[in-house]
Formats: structure tokens, C-alpha cells, sequence
């Protein structure tokens, strides 16, 4: 029988689990339901004894519940209490305490709200007031230790609510530098892993800081006092009696031991979802190191911090997998501990599947309560209803309740009640309520009519059809007609009556209609749905790295539905825009003017619709010059050597490439600052070379890509005794000025390089020769020493040696410098000439011996002149030129020279006095060369087929000419070249004529003359041939043709055929009004015969002025051009601006033209006569 019963209740389980999805339905308040509480306060509640004390408790119901109260498992009358009211349509309790004691409220609090359906309770409310207690007044003698050994300042705060927070503070409000060796425990107390001198002390203060009732409360200050118990006699011992002197043991250096926890494992235990907090402090000399493991599997990494300098090892919502062992490890170089924590974690309830939820059913509906849960231990579970045990509950065989499952039969009208659920074990509880309502109602939907929805394409939607019913309705979907239900292919139905789009398109715009249904009855909703395209950010600034003072644009240019207006907002490290002008914010840019490195960070720029969003970041990096390094320390000092280390500044995100050291002489260069050596931006130490006799002050700078940064702080003063000399002079010369003396001259020691005091120059010299002395004198306060007297240069053995008061530097090395010069004596001899061609020779002579030079050879001078042409016209020329040859030369070229000329010339030897005594005079003669063009080219007595060339000789001849070469060829009106023709012509001709010339208007050519050595260049003319005369002679004949006087008579007698016919037109229309009329509205731009005697008129066009057709050409063969910008020049036949091939000017085109007939020329009108046409005929043939 039993086991049927359980099949039975298995099976009715399952029934309602499949059949019925009713639990998270909301009931509308117009509908009877049972009480809800929809606010509580806190199980835990601390309140400020200040204020007055609200407990909270609301609730909803149909009808609206009522309210009462316990206090500690006994009925509250709030009627009774003059200090306690409750808010109107609520629970909430209100406690005036201007009238009333606060602790007098403290206890356990607990809210029922009822009504005929049922009674639902709050949680008990545990009232406490916060506590903010005064530290009790004690007398703290001063810790008297000695030094390195660990030490324990105790705080011991007084015990609040809720417990303070601890610092330590000195006298001045500074909070207490913690460190690896010194820190505070999670207790509150100080520990010194080892004690140092440094920390002696008469402030160390404990503060404690309450935070509900925003107090704090200040300890006593406690006196450190550090000693060295050796130096302490008998009599300075009795001082110290009331001193707690900690120990008298030597602090030598140990390995460490743990000050806590003690021993070697110790276990806690944690609560599920809390914070796990273990911590391992330890003391020894050296400071020891703090290390974590876990023993039985690996630290949660993104769970796990190691705070307190790596003390504390700390695990944020702790789970039952957080169990196990954990090891803490200190070590320093003289070895090491260890001590295990065994950790336990423990569980109070918590759902499983969250808390159970209301049931609205039907009459004749099944249901099912369930109150699931787990904890460590294992939590037990309390049915409850109306606030009451359900075993003291009326019996209802409706009802059947199995552990932490109620489930429900067959349910009626008036079974309606609320449900408590209960859940605890020793670490806490959970308290739920859950009603069940019976109600018969047909379908409604809550979703609004006519609600629209507006997506973004490509995304999910999800269309609301709330509804609510009993029995629950059935929600069905349709698109704008009800041809077919949704649900498959794109379309989602949920549960809860929810339609989704997984990915909305365009073809799923549209009104969508909702249907509820249920046995009582049909309801349906219409919704629309729009569909826009995405926002997205097209154009985003990439990281950027900017110096500090520079101006950084961040853009973000968006693209958007054109129905969406999107809005900007730019974050900084994803909060608000600092308010600063520098700032200067638009809608698709972000400005920021003068970086500075406050600046720095990422910045996002967040563009968002109703409906979508979209962001982009960009990260700024503002690099400057570093900081200047700081705490230079001089270690390792010797006579001549030191070491330098110091601390780098802030980089400023731009690593440093280097140091600079630098070093100031306060004894001789006060205030100048010299570099003495460079290191790599990765040292920060250098080994120094240094000098005798200064007193050294360094500084370091450094370097990275922005630039040098300001300098450190000037190290202290480093003192080098003086010394000999350690070098000489360099530079050592000697050279005279004048011919008998000798001045030898060095570079002198630098401050620096003179190691001491009483710096001088030991100077010697002598004569390069066998036997010499050596002749010495002392030079102070200067670098050069003359020796007079000196046979002209002669060779001298210099040396200089630097000496002060402590002793002379090295043996000098001997330098090698000659007396002063004077003006050589003797010429260059045997001078020989050969000539090469028409421009150069080449000269020979014999050297100058050396003694005669009497100084350095700096080379030879060819003194040499052109005295004249050898052609017989050509005057005398006297300009004098110099060509020289450096160095101890015998011969040499001599360029550039006229041909077909005789020079003169002379060679002279030269050294820094000057020149020497000149050769013999040598003349030579040049040979012939090629000539230069003809002086000028005139065209005259120009013809249809003939014209005169006439020239003159070339200015050079450069030899005798023996000859003309003239070239010549037409040029046509497209300024192509026509066939060369050739004439040579003799040496004594200046003119040529022409014949048989073929009618071109232009003519271009080329004359050059030939000596033996050859043609040399030509002279080009490009000749115009002015046509008025040469038409003058032929028209004469051109009359006297037959063929001419044919044309004449044809052209007459269409003239008068053009006359009768106009005469018989004009005398047909005359008569018409019509005609008149056309007659009078004639048009004035155009108008071809005259209306009296209908001749033919000139044809007026504004721009052109050309003339007729058929009008005959002037008897001399031009035509006037009026204002016609058409001229010979225009088409290349003519004008001023032509010029020869060599780029020299034309001036005039024929020997016998005027000016007067060259300015007709150019008025000549390029409209066509015969003859024109004939001569542009005749240029192609």
C-alpha cells in the first residue's frame, strides 16, 4: 500500500511539473490574492542610536493586508508604546527616540501582513544599536629594545558595532610608513620583524575608526626607544627601571621565526561566499620574505590576492573547494620556517533553485511547492502556513507534504492559503513565503495595446504577450493576418508567452497580434514592429603617444539610421570628463590642448541610441623629459678614481637612453659644470676617472627621447691632492715671423690637466746639427716664447715640458721647426716651351735648389701675357695673367690660350715670404685655330626668285681664312624645313646673290668660314621675303594672260546675273504690307544688301572683321588688317620675335627694306589673293 502511495505521488509530481508552468506568474491587484511582503529590513540590522530606528515591512494583497508585530516571540502593541507608530498602508515600524532609550528597542523583530486569504511573515529582524566605546584610560611605559631584534606594539581596541576599522597615525596625522619589516596585522597590533634605530619614536598612536556612527577613538601614544644595551653602564641602568626593557640579547642576524601564528599549524574555519583572510607574520635579520602554497591543490587565481606585503593571503567568496591545507613560508639567507593552516569551510542555507515560487491555480488544478536548499551540515526544513506549523494546520487531503515538496490535488475554491518555508542549520536560516490562489478567471494580456518595437537589424527581438488567466491561457502568435500561427524557422515562442526573432531583417516589419486563450475565454493584443540599421563607429583614433604641452585630437566619426539620434559621451578611464577648458568636447572629436601627464589614460567614446550603442577606446600615453635623478652617493673614493651611483627619476613613459654626468671645479671654475662621462639608461652607477688637484662636484642628468632632464642635486664635495704634471703640451711648433727668429708656440694645459698650483712651461731648443746645446728657459702665463737672432730658416729641435710645484710632467718628445724665411734668391732655369695645339703648351723647367728657395717651396708662378694676334689687323694686348702650380714642380700646362697668337711669359719660384727672382723672358706662338663666326648677315634686294646675302669677315680669324660655307633652306608655313642647298664660297667674297629661288616666303640660313684648322661656328639668319614689289613688277604680265582675262569676265557677269535677280525680287515684294513690316523689324546684325538699290554690302561681324568672300585683293598684294589679330607673325612668316639658332636676335629682315615697309609687312591681312595662294602653293614644290 505504501509503495503505491509513492508511485501515485511520484506520478502526480510529474504531472504537475510537465503540465504546469504557472510559478512565475504575477497576479494583477484587481484580482483576490492572498499578502506578498515586498520589503523587509535587514536580518542583521545595525542602527545609529542618534536616529530614529525604521524597521521596514510592506506587503501587497487583494485586499490590501494588515499588519502586527513580535518582538522577541511576544505580540507587539504598537497602540500601547507612546514612541512606536506605523506608516500608514504599511507595516514599517517607527521608533522615536527623542523620548525613548534605544537600547530599550534592541531584540528580534517579526512582521506578519494578513488577509481572509491567507498570512505571510518577515524574516526575524535582529535590532542592534552601533557602539562606538572610549578607550580605556591606561599609562603605556615606553618599549626600551635593543636594536634588531622584532618588537609588538598592541592596539586592543575597544569592541564596537560594527568592529572599526585600525591605523596608525602619528602625532602630526601622518599614517605610519608599513613596509616588509614593519606592519600591521589584521588584529590591529604593529610588528617589527627587526627593530632599527630609525624607528625610535615617541608618537606611535592606534586609531580606531567607527564607521556606522562616524567616530574615532585615539589610543594612548606609545614611546619607542632603540638602544644599544652595550653602551648602557650600571648607573644609566637603574635610570631605566621603569622602562619594559623587552631583552637584553645580542641582535645578531637569525633565520625567522613566526610571531603569528605560533606553532607549526593551526585551523580555521570559513563560512561559504565569505572572505578567507590567513595571516603569517614573521621576524629574523635579515627581514625574512613571506611565500603562500597550497598543499592540497592550486591557489584560485582570480579569487586570490596577497595583501599586507604578501602577509595576508586573502580568497573572496569562498567556496567548499577553497578546503584544504595552506602553507605560509618565510625565508632569508639564513633559512627558513613554516606553518600550515588547515582551513574548514562550512555552508548556511542557500537555494538551489532559488526560493519557491506562488502557484495560481485553477478549481481542479494540480501544484507543487518546493523549498530546495543545501548547506554544511546539511540544513532541516520547516513547513509553515499562515505563520503557523503546517502540523497544527487543519487537515486538507488536497495536500500532501514529502520533506521539502508540497504538492497539491484537485484543489478548490477557498483552499487559497500562504506557505512558509524554512530552512537552517547552526550557521544560519532561510525564511520564504509562497502563496497558493485558486481563482477562476478568463485570459486578459498585460503587455500594453498597440505597443511598439523597434529593433536593430540583425539583432534578437523579443515582443511581450503577459498574460495572465486561470487556468493559464495559451499564447498564440500570428503576423498580420491569421493565416498561420509563428512558431519555428526565425520565430521562437517562449513559455512565458514571449515571441523572438533571433536575427530581425526588414521582411519582419509589420503588426504582430497576440492571442491568450483558456476554457473561459479569448483575449488578443496587436504590437508593431520597426526595424533600423545599426550605429556603428566608422572612423576611431588609434593609442597615442604625445609629449607633454602638446595638443592630442581623439575622433570618432558615426554612422547611423537616419530615424535614431544618436548622443556622444566621451569617458576618461570610464568615468567622467574632468571639468577643464583644455578640454574641448564635439560630437565626433575629442580635444585636448597642453598634455599634461595628469591626462594620460584611456579614453572611450560611447555613441548611443534608444536602441543600440557602440564604443571605442584609444589609449593616450603623455611622455616628458624624466625627472632629475635623485640621492647621488660617492663610494669607492681613491686618489684618482671614484664611484658615483644615484637613483633614476620618473621616466615619464619614455625609457631612459642615458645619463649624463657632469662636474663643476669649485676651486678654479666655480659655477661651470663640465660633462665628464656618459653611461646607458640601464646603469645607474660609474666608475669616474679623475684629475690631481680638484675639487670635484657632480650632478647627473638624464636622457630619454624627449629630451634632458632637469639636474640632479649636486652631490657632495670629492677633494684630488695635487700632483705632478701627467702630460705635456700638445702642439708643439716652431716657425718664424721674421727672417732671424724663431717663435715656438703650444696648445697650454687646461686648468684641469695642471694636477697643482704654480703651473709653467720648460721651453728648449737647438740647431739641427751635430754638436748643439740645448738652450732652456721657463715660460709661465703663456704659450709661446720667441728666439731672436736665428740664421735664415734653419732647422731647429723644440721641446716643451709642463711643470708646477709638485714636479715636472713626462719627458717632452722632441718637435722639429725652422727659423724665418726671406725671398728666394735664384729663378727657375733651362725654361723650355712646347706647343701643343691652337689653346695650350706645355712649359719644362729645372727646380730651384732648396737652399736658395730659403723657406718652405709652396710652388711656381707662370707669369705670361698674349702680346698680340698674328693676323695683321689685330692690335697689341698687354694684360698680364698668373698660373700656378703648387709644389716642388718642373713642368706644367698652360690652357686657355688664343689661337693664332704670340705670348710672352716667365716662371718664378714662391714661398710664404713670396715670389722670387723671374726666368728669362720666353716668348711662342700658338697655332691656328678654327675661326669665329662672320661679324653679320644682312638679306638685300629680296625677289620672288632671287635675293642678295652680304656679310662681314669674323672679329677672330684665328688664322687666314681660306674660305665660306653658306646653307640654306626654305621654311613653310608650318615651319617645316624644306631641302638644304650648299655653296662654298671664296675667302675674298663678302656678298652672294640667289637665283632661281622657288617662291618661299621664308628662307633660313647658315654661313661659317674655314681656316686650315677648319670651319668654325656659323651664323644663322631666318629671313622674311616682303613680297610688295616683287608683286608690283609681275602684275604686269599677269594682266597681259589670257586665263587672267576669262576670269575677269566671269566674275563681271555674275556680278550682273546677282544684280537683274535682285532688281526682279525686289520689285515682286515691294508692294506687300507684309513685306513692309519684314522691311521695318530687319535685323541689324545682319543685313546682305542695302534696301534702296539692293548692292551687295560688306557682311559687319563684331569679333572677326573679315572681309567678304570674292572681294579682290589691293593692286600691291596686302590687305589692310583693320584691328584682325591675324598676322604673319602668328603663323611664323614674320615679325619681331625670331631669332637665330644660336639664340641671337634678328634685327632686320633685308638689306633694303625700310621700317616703314617692315610696319605694313605686319599689317598684312592673312586673307588669300592669287598671288598669296600662289606663293604658298609654290613653297611645297
Amino acid at each position: 500500500m505504501r509503495m503505491m502511495m509513492e508511485m501515485s505521488l511520484e506520478a502526480a509530481l510529474l504531472l504537475v511539473i510537465l503540465g504546469h508552468l504557472a510559478s512565475a506568474l504575477e497576479v494583477p491587484l484587481d484580482l483576490p490574492q492572498p499578502p506578498t511582503i515586498t520589503h523587509q529590513s535587514p536580518k542583521d540590522y545595525i542602527v545609529d542610536p542618534r536616529e530614529n530606528i525604521i524597521i521596514h515591512c510592506d506587503a501587497k494583497g487583494k485586499p490590501h493586508p494588515s499588519f502586527s508585530w513580535t518582538r522577541n516571540g511576544t505580540y507587539l502593541d504598537v497602540d500601547q508604546d507612546p514612541s512606536v507608530t506605523t506608516r500608514p498602508h504599511s507595516g514599517t515600524l517607527v521608533v522615536d527616540i527623542s523620548g525613548a532609550r534605544p537600547e530599550n528597542y534592541e531584540g528580534v523583530f517579526q512582521c506578519t501582513a494578513r488577509n481572509k486569504y491567507g498570512s505571510a511573515v518577515s524574516n526575524n529582524i535582529v535590532v542592534r544599536q552601533s557602539k562606538s566605546p572610549l578607550w580605556s584610560k591606561e599609562k603605556i611605559k615606553p618599549f626600551e629594545v635593543r636594536e634588531g631584534v622584532s618588537l609588538v606594539l598592541p592596539c586592543r581596541p575597544p569592541a564596537g558595532l560594527p568592529p572599526p576599522i585600525i591605523f596608525w597615525m602619528d602625532n602630526n596625522f601622518h599614517k605610519l610608513p608599513q613596509s616588509q619589516r614593519v606592519s600591521q596585522s589584521l588584529n590591529g597590533d604593529l610588528y617589527f620583524s627587526n627593530i632599527r634605530q630609525e624607528d625610535s619614536r615617541n608618537d606611535y598612536i592606534c586609531y580606531a575608526r567607527f564607521t556606522n556612527t562616524q567616530t574615532i577613538q585615539q589610543k594612548q601614544p606609545i614611546t619607542v626607544r632603540v638602544v644599544n644595551l652595550d653602551a648602557i653602564n650600571d648607573t644609566m641602568a637603574d635610570y631605566y627601571n621603569d622602562t619594559e626593557l623587552l631583552t637584553d640579547a645580542p641582535a645578531d642576524e637569525r633565520r625567522p621565526s613566526f610571531l603569528i601564528p605560533s606553532g607549526l599549524s593551526s585551523s580555521m574555519t570559513v563560512l561559504r561566499g565569505h572572505v578567507l583572510e590567513m595571516e603569517c607574520i614573521a621576524e629574523g635579520l635579515p627581514t625574512p620574505e613571506i611565500s603562500w602554497t597550497k598543499l592540497s591543490g592550486d591557489l584560485p587565481s582570480r579569487r586570490t590576492s596577497f595583501l599586507h606585503f604578501n602577509k595576508t593571503l586573502q580568497i573572496v567568496n569562498v567556496s567548499e573547494s577553497d578546503a584544504g591545507d595552506y602553507r605560509c613560508t618565510a625565508r632569508n639567507q639564513h633559512g627558513f620556517a613554516h606553518h600550515t593552516i588547515s582551513v574548514a569551510v562550512k555552508a548556511a542555507p542557500y537555494w538551489i533553485s532559488g526560493p519557491p515560487k506562488n502557484l495560481v491555480l485553477a478549481p481542479g488544478e494540480n501544484g507543487v511547492l518546493t523549498c530546495r536548499a543545501s548547506g554544511t551540515p546539511k540544513p532541516s526544513v520547516i513547513w509553515l502556513m499562515n505563520g503557523d506549523l503546517i502540523e497544527n494546520s487543519p487537515k486538507d487531503i488536497s495536500r500532501n507534504v514529502e520533506d521539502d515538496t508540497i504538492i497539491f490535488y484537485d484543489v478548490q475554491i477557498g483552499s487559497s492559503a500562504v506557505y512558509q518555508c524554512n530552512i537552517s542549520n547552526p550557521y544560519g536560516y532561510l525564511l520564504s513565503n509562497a502563496f497558493v490562489n485558486v481563482l477562476s478567471e478568463p485570459p486578459r494580456v498585460l503587455t500594453p495595446a498597440n505597443k511598439l518595437y523597434q529593433v536593430i537589424e540583425n539583432r534578437p527581438v523579443l515582443m511581450d504577450c503577459s498574460s495572465f488567466g486561470s487556468p493559464i491561457p495559451k499564447i498564440k502568435w500570428f503576423k498580420d493576418s491569421r493565416s498561420s500561427t509563428l512558431d519555428g524557422d526565425s520565430y521562437i515562442l517562449h513559455d512565458n508567452g514571449t515571441l523572438e526573432i533571433q536575427v530581425a531583417q526588414a521582411q519582419h516589419k509589420g503588426k504582430y497580434i497576440c492571442v491568450a486563450s483558456n476554457m473561459l475565454g479569448i483575449y488578443e493584443n496587436h504590437v508593431y514592429l520597426e526595424t533600423r540599421e545599426p550605429t556603428r563607429i566608422i572612423n576611431q583614433s588609434d593609442d597615442m603617444v604625445v609629449q607633454r604641452g602638446r595638443s592630442v585630437v581623439f575622433e570618432c566619426k558615426v554612422k547611423h539610421d537616419k530615424d535614431l539620434m544618436p548622443t556622444m559621451t566621451w569617458l576618461k578611464d570610464n568615468e567622467e570628463m574632468p571639468e577643464d577648458e583644455r578640454f574641448v568636447v564635439e560630437f565626433d572629436s575629442l580635444s585636448i590642448t597642453d598634455v599634461s601627464e595628469r591626462d594620460a589614460g584611456v579614453y572611450t567614446c560611447i555613441v548611443n541610441t534608444t536602441l543600440d550603442h557602440d564604443s571605442a577606446t584609444a589609449k593616450l600615453t603623455v611622455v616628458g623629459r624624466p625627472d632629475a635623478p635623485t640621492d647621488l652617493e660617492l663610494t669607492d673614493q681613491k686618489k684618482r678614481s671614484v664611484q658615483l651611483t644615484w637613483i633614476p627619476g620618473e621616466e615619464h613613459y619614455s625609457p631612459i637612453q642615458e645619463f649624463v654626468i657632469q662636474y663643476e671645479d669649485s676651486l678654479l671654475h666655480p659655477g661651470h659644470w663640465h660633462d665628464l662621462a656618459r653611461v646607458p639608461g640601464t646603469k645607474t652607477t660609474a666608475h669616474l676617472k679623475l684629475s690631481p688637484y680638484v675639487h670635484y662636484t657632480f650632478r647627473v642628468l638624464a636622457r630619454n627621447a624627449v629630451g634632458l632632464s632637469m639636474p640632479s642635486s649636486p652631490s657632495r664635495m670629492y677633494k684630488t691632492d695635487p700632483a705632478a704634471p701627467d702630460q705635456n703640451p700638445k702642439g708643439v711648433r716652431g716657425s718664424g715671423t721674421e727672417h732671424n727668429n724663431l717663435v715656438i708656440t703650444w696648445e697650454p694645459l687646461t686648468g684641469l690637466q695642471s694636477n697643482g698650483q704654480g703651473l709653467r712651461y720648460k721651453v728648449s731648443w737647438r740647431r739641427k746639427r751635430p754638436g748643439s746645446d740645448w738652450t732652456t728657459v721657463t715660460v709661465a702665463n703663456n704659450s709661446k716664447f720667441i728666439v731672436s737672432g736665428t740664421p735664415i730658416f734653419s732647422p731647429y729641435e723644440i721641446k716643451v715640458q709642463a711643470v708646477n710645484d709638485h714636479g715636472e710632467g713626462p719627458e717632452p718628445a722632441v718637435a722639429l721647426g725652422y727659423s724665418g724665411e726671406d725671398l728666394p734668391v735664384a729663378a727657375p732655369t733651362n725654361v723650355q716651351v712646347s706647343v701643343r695645339n691652337s689653346t695650350w703648351v706645355k712649359l719644362h723647367w729645372d727646380p730651384v735648389p732648396l737652399h736658395s728657395i730659403r723657406g718652405h717651396i709652396q710652388g711656381y708662378k707662370v707669369y705670361y701675357w698674349r702680346k698680340h694676334s698674328l693676323h695683321k689687323h689685330n692690335p697689341d694686348h698687354t694684360e698680364k695673367r698668373i698660373l700656378t702650380f703648387s709644389g716642388n714642380h718642373s713642368h706644367g700646362m698652360l690652357p686657355g690660350l688664343h689661337p693664332f697668337s704670340q705670348y710672352l711669359f716667365n716662371v718664378r719660384v714662391f714661398n710664404k715670404k713670396g715670389d722670387g727672382p723671374p726666368s728669362t723672358m720666353q716668348q711662342f706662338e700658338t697655332n691656328e685655330g678654327e675661326p669665329g663666326p662672320p661679324a653679320s648677315l644682312f638679306v638685300t634686294n629680296p625677289s620672288l626668285d632671287s635675293l642678295t646675302l652680304e656679310w662681314s669677315p669674323p672679329r677672330e680669324h684665328n688664322g687666314h681664312i681660306t674660305g665660306y660655307n653658306l646653307k640654306y633652306q626654305p621654311v613653310n608655313n608650318s615651319n617645316e624645313l624644306g631641302p638644304e642647298e650648299e655653296l662654298a664660297l671664296a675667302a675674298n667674297e663678302t656678298s652672294v646673290t640667289l637665283q632661281n629661288l622657288k617662291y618661299s616666303p621664308r628662307y633660313k640660313f647658315y654661313l661659317n668660314a674655314r681656316t686650315s684648322a677648319g670651319a668654325g661656328p656659323a651664323i644663322s639668319q631666318e629671313v622674311v621675303i616682303m613680297l610688295d614689289e616683287a608683286v608690283t613688277s609681275r602684275q604686269v604680265d599677269i594682266a597681259t594672260q589670257g586665263w587672267f582675262i576669262g576670269l575677269m569676265c566671269a566674275i563681271a557677269l555674275l556680278i550682273l546675273i546677282l544684280l537683274i535677280i535682285c532688281f526682279i525680287q525686289r520689285n515682286k515684294g515691294g508692294k506687300y504690307p507684309v513685306k513692309e513690316k519684314e522691311d521695318a523689324h530687319t535685323d541689324p546684325e545682319f543685313q546682305p544688301m542695302k534696301d534702296d538699290d539692293c548692292t551687295f554690302v560688306e557682311y559687319s561681324d563684331n569679333e572677326d572683321h573679315k572681309p567678304l568672300k570674292g572681294s579682290r585683293t589691293p593692286s600691291n598684294g596686302t590687305v589692310k588688317r583693320d584691328d584682325s589679330d591675324d598676322s604673319l607673325v602668328d603663323y611664323g612668316e614674320g615679325g619681331d620675335g625670331q631669332f637665330n639658332e644660336d639664340g641671337s636676335f634678328i634685327g632686320q629682315y633685308s638689306g633694303k627694306s625700310s621700317s616703314r615697309d617692315i610696319a605694313e609687312a605686319h599689317e598684312s591681312s592673312g586673307a588669300p589673293s592669287p598671288i598669296n595662294a600662289m606663293n604658298s602653293l609654290n613653297s611645297f614644290v
